[in-house]
């Protein structure tokens, strides 16, 4: 057990993703939710970024949706 404590520390992971009980590594300096908006300007740009239909970023995010949900439905 304190091996696999090492590991999770290491890798800044969860107990519970080291035993897969979740998708999500939630350690102690991972977030998984990044702050939108005044605490994060540029992440906040490149959500607009990927809403503005007149955007090259706004194609890619379409098509990789587009991929992300015919992965789901062929599974």
């Amino acid at each position: 057990m304190k091996l696999l404590r090492k590991y999770a520390d290491y890798f800044d992971v969860s107990m519970d993703y080291i035993f897969a009980r979740c998708d999500e590594p939630q350690g102690k300096l991972y977030q998984a939710k990044p702050p939108v908006g005044a605490g994060n300007p540029e992440l906040a740009q490149f959500v607009e970024m990927c809403f503005d239909p007149t955007s090259p970023m706004n194609d890619k995010l379409k098509k990789m949706l587009l991929q992300m949900l015919g992965e789901v439905e062929s599974k």
